[in-house]
């Protein structure tokens, strides 16, 4: 069995993305190359995005820390800490509205 600090995980990473010129950071907590589920923990500065990208999978993201922006067509929905946003399959952007991490979690087929 293996136990891993969100709480750790998410200091690192903000202060990671505060230190890029990117303003983002990442690490796969689990899963990655030949695994279906995956959980890979994204940290945004205030302003800073993932532009618009394709869903590989089924995925959801819960909100650790921050205001996050998820935004697919012309449709948004901001999420706050503790909530869980369901990605919709078309493509979409993620945007911080403020210091954010984020746990992605995707099942690809």
């Amino acid at each position: 069995m293996d136990k891993i600090s969100l709480r750790t995980a998410t200091r690192e990473q903000l202060a990671s993305a505060r230190s890029t010129s990117s303003g983002r950071s990442s690490v796969t907590m689990l899963g990655g190359s030949g695994r279906h589920l995956s959980h890979t923990l994204i940290a945004l500065t205030t302003g800073n995005s993932l532009g618009e990208h394709e869903n590989p999978g089924e995925a959801s993201l819960i909100v650790l820390t921050g205001r996050v922006r998820l935004t697919a067509d012309d449709e948004s929905i901001e999420g706050t800490s503790g909530d869980l946003l369901v990605i919709p399959q078309e493509p979409h952007s993620l945007e911080a509205v403020e210091d954010s991490a984020v746990i992605l979690t995707v099942s690809k087929p």
